[in-house]
């Protein structure tokens, strides 16, 4: 079976994990009388999404490209370098959740409905679980990598650090929907109105940019192993200046 079919069905899977989540958000907004246009904007602001919209548009890239080209030829290193950027902020939103946050109540899921409830939880699996699992198989076993130079590391975290900018300028200047806070924050580590004020919301960006760092790291240590390896086994790579 061709690689291409199961980045589509990734793809396919993700799309549906958004939509799920839209969904249980405009639930809520109606329910708890809370603007929609606000709502959706925080909604499609969060890094999960954020990051789950970005792999999917890659996947499909991804895909279309290897259907296009069939045959052994290393993928464009664009392609290459856009899917490693996507798999770091996708696996440590795995971590993170499966880690620290799985089980934990939400205040906000209060007064759901059954079919709610159960789109909350399948957008949560699919987002935190499914789409992880399949990006670490997609790193370890899709042909045709590329390897990638360590100086695209910086394009790695670059990603996170934009988000994390633009969050930490935002949340200033939008409010809370549910009208508490005239400011909002998708997650509370980030908040400088608690109890560390800004002091502890960058130690905590400082600790997730090394993180970013960390798994950028293994993500091209991996795929340097991998072309090194098949290029000793005699598949042809595109060797180039990349590796320097």
């Amino acid at each position: 079976m061709h690689w291409a079919w199961f980045r589509i069905a990734a793809a396919l899977t993700g799309i549906s994990g958004v939509v799920a989540g839209f969904i249980v958000n405009v639930d809520r907004a109606a329910r708890q009388g809370q603007g929609l246009g606000d709502v959706l904007a925080n909604y499609f602001s969060l890094f999960t999404i954020v990051s789950t919209l970005l792999s999917i548009v890659t996947l499909f890239v991804a895909a279309s490209w290897a259907m296009r080209h069939p045959g052994s030829v290393r993928e464009p290193f664009g392609i290459a370098l856009a899917l490693a950027a996507v798999t770091g902020p996708v696996l440590l939103l795995g971590l993170v959740y499966n880690a620290l946050l799985r089980g934990l109540p939400s205040a906000i899921a209060l007064g759901d409905s059954a079919g709610i409830a159960m789109l909350d939880k399948y957008a949560a699996e699919v987002l935190h679980v499914v789409l992880p699992i399949y990006f670490a198989l997609d790193l370890l076993l899709a042909p045709r990598r590329r390897a990638l130079p360590w100086w695209s590391l910086a394009v790695l975290v670059g990603y996170p650090l934009a988000w994390t900018t633009y969050t930490m300028v935002r949340g200033e200047r939008v409010a809370n929907p549910d009208g508490t806070t005239p400011w909002w924050y998708p997650y509370p580590f980030l908040d400088p109105h608690g109890a560390g004020g800004y002091s502890s919301a960058f130690t905590y960006i400082g600790v997730i940019l090394a993180g970013f760092l960390a798994i950028g790291s293994i993500i091209i240590l991996i795929g340097r192993y991998r072309e090194k390896r098949s290029t000793r086994h005699g598949a042809p790579a595109a060797r180039h200046t990349l590796l320097i």
